[in-house]
């Protein structure tokens, strides 16, 4: 190829020059690589934009805080609140400055600090007052995270209130168990949504437990909250810090911790476990839809509005992109949530670098979370199945599907080792001829009469032979549902509002 500037050789098109800088693609992030979450809710709640409204909403709830114990002029907390929105900030420079200190806090206190000085000039003084980043950037996380899971939880809600109509729906509905990709023995297709449904409820569980002790950070400098005290003369510092974690935790509608956590990180953790097994449930649900929905197979289809799904080459294809997306984030997880995990060993007071490390994988998992929540709603409120092709794939193996129950049946009459003996020459024998493994055994004669004897006229029935799975589906039905979320979360707080 000719280089840049110098002409193309005689017959050949001169190679298209680099867009101007002015027309190269905006440096956002919107999902183009990432269908699961693209457009989905919770791509706004954990955006650049939301985290840093949440880290606002931390300033703006520390100085409410220590409004409440009077270290702060009470004026001074409503104006600091007062300009606490995100839209007043350069979003792209405060990114930029941020290189500057490996942390988005300290220019957006310089930044915020400004803007409150414009506003109130006494107020400013107020901003950030005893503070350090990670008790700013931790807290935020954590709304963040805490906003997330009322989506993925509400979400999930739906998903299992679906699933269980497909279970009580399909509780008799009868199909082919399989283990190791193979036919194995009977089951029903209610029993395989319930057990989806309480994968679901298991991740909801989590979620749940992990919404209602989600944690402020307040630690100061070296997680002493020195700096907290020094505007508190004359208090006792067990009682103040205290009070104040209280306070600060009341007002984000958060939990106060026992103690700092800057380098003890269990609810970072949890987070990226939650989040991680949430996707990992789903991706159960994804995988056996993608399986069951071969054409080979085609028990169950996804919904497929006009343009879901189309190939760029093949006409006649409707791929099912909704399990492919889910599965895609239950693939994406596990590693996502290892790496959080490795970020446990943090050094001293506060790491260099393991602190840092947890910020892109913990977002990346609450948008893989949340997305495969949103588009498991979709998946389970409209998948059809076809009760009818799920029969009749039970008999595929010509009879042999129930012959773990002609075992059961041969062994009291012809001893064991002789049974499996006989069941196996005639299994071998049906599938290379393709014939009914009864029409086999009945030309054996030790099996012949042995089953004669039996008088079990259903013997070779699948419908027959699904053991408990009616009564299971009803036992995993009778799990009480989790109650949906309450409501949004909470929004930061309107001039005026604090402190109280």
């Amino acid at each position: 190829m000719a280089a840049t500037g110098q002409a193309a050789p005689a017959g050949q098109a001169a190679p298209a020059a680099p867009p101007p800088p002015a027309a190269r693609a905006p440096r956002l992030d919107s999902g183009l690589l990432a269908p699961v979450w693209a457009d989905a809710p919770v791509a706004d709640v954990v955006s650049d934009g939301a985290w840093l409204q949440a880290m606002l909403d931390a300033e703006a709830a520390l100085s409410r805080a220590q409004a409440r114990l009077g270290t702060v002029p009470a004026a001074a907390a409503r104006a600091i609140t007062a300009a606490a929105r995100a839209e007043r900030l350069d979003l792209a420079a405060l990114a930029v400055q941020a290189r500057q200190s490996a942390n988005p806090v300290v220019a957006l206190v310089r930044e915020f600090t400004a803007l409150v000085a414009a506003q109130d000039p006494d107020a400013a003084a107020y901003v950030h007052r005893g503070s350090t980043s990670q008790d700013i950037f931790d807290t935020a996380a954590v709304l963040v995270a805490h906003r997330a899971l009322d989506l993925i939880r509400a979400d999930l809600h739906r998903v299992q209130e679906e699933l269980a109509v497909l279970a009580r729906t399909h509780r008799d509905t009868l199909m082919a168990g399989r283990t190791l990709a193979l036919h194995a023995v009977p089951t029903t297709f209610g029993c395989k949504a319930a057990g989806w449904r309480h994968l679901v409820l298991d991740a909801a569980d989590q979620l749940t437990a992990l919404s209602a002790r989600a944690p402020v950070q307040l630690g100061g400098a070296a997680g002493t909250l020195a700096g907290y005290l020094e505007h508190a003369p004359g208090a006792d510092p067990d009682a103040y810090t205290a009070a104040l974690t209280q306070a600060y935790a009341d007002e984000l509608g958060l939990c106060a911790p026992l103690l700092p956590w800057h380098v003890l990180r269990t609810p970072v953790v949890e987070l990226a476990h939650g989040a991680a097994f949430t996707c990992t449930a789903l991706g159960k649900i994804a995988v056996d839809v993608l399986s069951l929905t071969r054409t080979e197979v085609g028990e169950v289809h996804e919904p497929a509005p006009a343009g879901r799904g189309a190939s760029s080459a093949m006409p006649h294809k409707r791929n099912p992109v909704l399990a492919t997306a889910i599965r895609s984030a239950a693939l994406q997880a596990p590693q996502l949530a290892a790496g959080v995990l490795g970020c446990m060993l943090s050094e001293d007071e506060r790491s260099a670098g393991a602190w840092h490390a947890e910020w892109e994988p913990l977002r990346a998992l609450l948008r893989l979370a949340g997305g495969a929540a949103h588009q498991a709603v979709e998946l389970v409120c409209h998948l059809s199945v076809d009760a009818g092709r799920m029969r009749a794939n039970t008999g595929l193996t010509a009879g042999q599907i129930v012959s773990e129950r002609i075992a059961a049946a041969l062994t009291p009459l012809l001893g064991k080792a002789a049974a499996r003996e006989v069941l196996d020459t005639a299994s071998a024998r049906a599938a290379r001829t393709g014939r009914p493994l009864a029409e086999v055994l009945a030309q054996d004669e030790r099996a012949a009469t042995a089953l004669d004897g039996a008088h079990r006229t259903d013997l070779f029935d699948p419908q027959a032979y699904t053991g408990a799975a009616a009564a299971l589906t009803e036992r995993a039905l009778s799990r009480a549902p989790l109650a949906a979320p309450a409501g949004p979360a909470r929004p930061a707080a309107a001039a005026g509002d604090h402190p109280r």
